[in-house]
């Protein structure tokens, strides 16, 4: 066997759907994995390849991952966290009835026994509920009942969590008031609870393959970084993300956010919204004691709070393949995840007192006052924009707040 073969009959397609193509993605890596004459470098000068498969840019990341955690004397006690709404669906397996299923909770089982299988790295698993209204918390219970690896779950519902008069979640009257936050907290509260080393939080979907958590272990264990981001943005990612889904108008909102979010932006954190993060557990207790927000801008606030902290942090390229399906920005609505994200980034900037375009703020505030408000934009693209590279979004001088706030008006007065 060699790479040329390998690289040769790997798929050029992946499907988090589909057991089929996560059986072919560990055979493909276990093929590499037993390859001892390939070094780290052999693997990244094929991965550079332009005509490189998907699959094997994968299995790259998971050898990389596993061969580290194999490597390591380092004993860790590890929490991988995830909230789970409206994910009745993909928390079952693909079938005629259930085309959008990925059978994800088992999976993530199975990535994570994999991953550190003959290591001294343990783990928990922190399934939370955040109010879903058809119960995903119940059908990930009947899915661990029978599990050989039932103990290695936990299985927490925000409901059971609050009201309460004290704690990080004390804000929060009910499970409504949360959107994805509030069950991050929970399963944190209780990793942290647990004594574990450090944090990891992810998404509920297979998105981000387990596997990978030797990517975030590395800087933790080897450099002694307490906080570790993932970085789709990194030359050396694997993103495959349906942009499809955004009208040509997101280019605009990306600019808007940059603007507000200019001090995560000046230290390079160009991937706020990764959901593969890594906190030490004293680190983490800091950052949750008194939260900003219960929704899907907490992972800005923690950013943050990390920056306000003066804490040093590592960014690591890893795989992610958009599963956007039964995203909840798409069952919510994306303008309405826009807005929550938007609205979330200008109160933790105030409340961190950290620099941030303050006129911004305030045409944001002025004219953005429903997710339908950026329904209006996100069609629509700005003649300064049209040109502009990503690197470029942020910079007051390609597009002012004050020429924002025209365009927003200029739009409302058309409909």
């Amino acid at each position: 066997m060699t790479i040329e073969t390998l690289l040769s009959n790997a798929r050029t397609t992946f499907d988090l759907r589909e057991p089929t193509h996560q059986e072919s993605l560990y055979t493909l890596t276990e093929a590499l994995l037993e390859m001892s004459h390939l070094t780290s470098e052999d693997i990244h000068r094929a991965v550079r390849r332009s005509e490189t498969p998907l699959e094997f840019k994968l299995s790259a990341k998971l050898v990389d991952s596993r061969q580290y955690v194999l490597k390591t004397q380092t004993p860790l006690n590890i929490g991988v966290v995830y909230a789970m709404w409206g994910e009745h669906n993909r928390l079952l397996p693909k079938s005629k009835i259930n085309p959008n299923g990925e059978d994800s909770l088992r999976t993530k089982i199975k990535q994570l026994d994999w991953v550190t299988e003959d290591t001294p790295i343990d783990w928990t698993l922190y399934v939370a509920d955040d109010g879903c209204p058809h119960d995903s918390g119940n059908i990930a219970l009947k899915l661990i009942d029978t599990h050989p690896l039932k103990n290695k779950v936990k299985v927490l519902f925000l409901n059971d969590a609050v009201p309460t008069q004290s704690g990080p979640l004390k804000e929060l009257c009910s499970a409504d008031d949360s959107r994805k936050a509030g069950a991050i907290i929970l399963g944190c509260m209780q990793a942290v609870s647990d004594g574990k080393d450090a944090v990891i939080y992810t998404d509920s979907d297979n998105s981000v393959h387990l596997g990978q958590i030797g990517l975030l272990l590395r800087p933790f264990i080897e450099d002694n970084y307490r906080v570790v981001l993932g970085n789709r943005k990194h030359p050396d990612a694997v993103l495959v993300k349906e942009e499809g889904r955004w009208g040509i108008g997101i280019k605009l909102l990306r600019h808007i956010q940059r603007m507000l979010a200019q001090t995560i932006i000046s230290r390079n954190i160009l991937d706020t919204q990764a959901a593969f993060k890594l906190y030490e557990r004293s680190v983490l207790r800091k950052i949750i004691a008194n939260p900003t927000v219960f929704d899907f801008s907490f992972d800005t606030d923690w950013l943050l709070a990390t920056i306000r902290m003066d804490e040093p942090f590592k960014q690591v390229p890893f795989a992610f393949i958009d599963s956007f399906a039964e995203s909840a920005s798409i069952t919510q609505g994306p303008m309405t995840t826009w807005e929550t994200l938007l609205m979330g980034l200008v109160k933790a900037v105030r409340r961190y007192e950290i620099p941030y375009n303050e006129e911004m703020a305030r045409v944001l505030e002025a004219e953005i006052h429903t997710s339908a408000d950026l329904d209006l934009l996100i069609h629509h693209l700005p003649p300064e924009l049209m040109e502009a590279d990503a690197s470029a979004l942020g910079d007051p001088s390609l597009m002012s707040p004050e020429a924002v706030q025209v365009w927003i008006q200029r739009l409302k007065a058309e409909t």
